[in-house]
């Protein structure tokens, strides 16, 4: 059966274990590439035991070599963005495995299908309009030289991302690659370019700046500096370095001691380009 023929309610029950047994078990039939991607990235559908879902595989031998991260590999770093949100209670990765595939071992990941909303939670607005209680990014202007500004929400979901972006060293938090579903939950996606020793933060969510970290992302911050000196820590040191696990740690708890927003790094572009 084609995944988009699969009646809504399961799709929305493949969380958890059933997700991650159907992405680690299930026979990939790839559809295509994405071919907006800079690395090998495919969608498939997968099928186990009667369940059958749609995923992004995308294979280690794809992978085009970047000269600063050149340790493990870019599936590495995904499972490993996935493991630290799911562990520490961040929720904002979509289950995601490493297994083998079509065109050999990969990162393989559940396909969120994306709520198609008539209020996004960023975007460009023109400069006078922007929505009252919004955050200003960055100031734009179109073809023909009109004012735009970057704008996202102050939502908590959002601002949850931040915090999870801050901790793994994000470097390229898209507004595309933030997907909100038909429930209302907040994914984050295309996690490859993470886990960096150096500050590589480079975001569209800055609109928090300096502001004071809400309690909840405290106590995800508090549960996830334990959890690193624990099984957390030793299931990521599989996929990465020591240095990369020590500037993780230092980055937590930079964070727990300032209990702020970080700043832009001077030395580094602070935006993605394409921001969307």
């Amino acid at each position: 059966m084609p995944a988009s023929q699969v009646p809504a309610d399961v799709r929305a029950a493949l969380t958890g274990e059933t997700a991650l047994t159907l992405l680690r078990h299930g026979e990939l039939e790839l559809e295509g590439r994405l071919v907006d991607a800079s690395n090998a990235t495919l969608r498939a559908v997968i099928t186990a035991d009667g369940v059958t879902a749609r995923c992004v595989y995308k294979p280690v031998r794809g992978e085009r070599p970047l000269w600063d991260f050149p340790d493990g590999t870019l599936a590495g770093r995904e499972i490993s963005a996935y493991l630290l949100s799911t562990q520490a209670g961040f929720d904002v990765v979509p289950p995601t495995v490493l297994r083998d595939g079509p065109f050999g071992p990969g990162m393989c990941q559940l396909w969120i299908d994306e709520e198609r909303q008539d209020d996004p939670l960023l975007g460009f607005v023109p400069t006078g309009e922007v929505p009252a209680g919004w955050h200003r990014v960055a100031a734009a202007r179109d073809e023909q030289g009109h004012p735009y500004a970057l704008v996202h929400a102050d939502d908590p979901r959002l601002a949850r991302m931040a915090i999870f972006d801050a901790v793994v060293n994000n470097a390229d938090r898209k507004g595309g690659h933030i997907i909100v579903t038909v429930d209302g939950h907040v994914y984050g996606v295309d996690h490859g370019v993470t886990f960096h020793t150096e500050d590589k933060l480079r975001t569209v969510l800055w609109g928090w700046v300096g502001q004071p970290l809400p309690d909840d992302g405290v106590e995800l911050l508090e549960k996830l500096r334990v959890e690193l000196s624990g099984r957390l820590g030793s299931t990521l040191a599989e996929h990465l370095t020591e240095m990369e696990l020590g500037a993780l740690a230092m980055r937590v708890d930079r964070l727990l001691a300032t209990r702020c927003f970080p700043e832009p790094n001077d030395d580094w572009p602070s935006i993605p380009w394409p921001p969307i």
